[in-house]
């Protein structure tokens, strides 16, 4: 029996639909949603860099008369200019301008939680300290959650893979402490990232759980071996899924979780099927982390 109170949705869908089926995307992915038990997708910037506003409210509707929703979107991330708690006051700004840019796109679409990292800089946070992180992230806050409040938005903190040293910010249960007590705002969330939690907690991932759990509003589910983040499907590697699962359940969670893996099938042109085989899979570990808990 499915005991789960939420939907599933994918990154990897439209990441292949792009790929493959360029002239088609959005209808791809919806059919293949479809069919898998799908909810939707998490939106990115590629999927969506050449629609206006008006393409974007037509692009949301076109989902939400079949049924499915873009329920997250991950704002960009790629370099220092999108780092909202850089150092630097000028790539500081335009990380916050940027953001900005892409809540009001998400916004156009439907979206209800977008996704940001709260650092792109990598070093150890022991070095600069975690304070003068605090503070440039405070700065850019300042701004975005009066936004995100506007358009309706919840704008959540991811934690992060550890760097290259180790201790970046962002990636210790520590870190979202802070933040939980700093920033209580009503459209502040946190994002889980399930493989980023086992690189950089190993033992202790279920304690970022625990520090994440007042705010938790959006869920990356991905799996590793504990060595790399390589978003092995769930259940692949060495994630402990009891205790996410458990907590999904006990704060109620009815959202849509984004499974941010790849299908564990053979691609990666992948056969359509193979997306209802990974919603499928995730179901039955769903079952099997839920179930004893239900029976205590």
């Amino acid at each position: 029996m499915n005991m789960r109170t939420w939907q599933w949705a994918t990154k990897s869908v439209a990441v292949w639909a792009r790929q493959f089926h360029p002239q088609r995307m959005h209808e791809v992915i919806r059919k293949t949603c479809r069919q898998a038990g799908m909810a939707g997708i998490e939106g990115h910037r590629e999927f969506f860099s050449e629609d206006g506003e008006q393409g974007l409210e037509r692009i949301g509707r076109d989902y939400r008369d079949e049924g499915l929703a873009i329920h997250s979107f991950h704002l960009p991330y790629r370099g220092p200019a999108d780092d909202i708690s850089s150092f630097s006051e000028y790539n500081r700004r335009q990380g916050v301008d940027t953001a900005r840019q892409w809540m009001g796109r998400a916004a156009a679409l439907g979206v209800k939680v977008v996704i940001e990292h709260p650092a792109i800089n990598r070093a150890p946070v022991e070095v600069d300290g975690i304070d003068n992180f605090m503070r440039a992230l405070d700065r850019s806050l300042s701004v975005l959650l009066p936004e995100a409040a506007s358009l309706g938005l919840i704008l959540a903190l991811e934690n992060m893979t550890p760097g290259p040293e180790g201790g970046r910010f962002g990636s210790e249960p520590e870190h979202f402490e802070r933040l939980a007590a700093a920033f209580d705002h009503p459209s502040l969330g946190f994002c889980l990232d399930t493989g980023h939690a086992l690189l950089s907690c190993h033992g202790r991932a279920p304690r970022m759980l625990g520090a994440m759990e007042p705010k938790l509003a959006a869920f990356h589910l991905a799996d590793n071996a504990g060595d790399r983040d390589s978003h092995l499907a769930p259940g692949r590697g060495r994630v402990e899924w009891a205790p996410v699962f458990q907590c999904m359940a006990r704060i109620g969670y009815s959202g849509i979780a984004c499974i941010e893996t790849p299908p564990f099938a053979y691609g990666p042109d992948y056969a359509p099927e193979a997306f209802t085989e990974l919603i499928q899979q995730t179901d039955a570990l769903v079952d099997r982390t839920l179930a004893p808990a239900a029976t205590q």
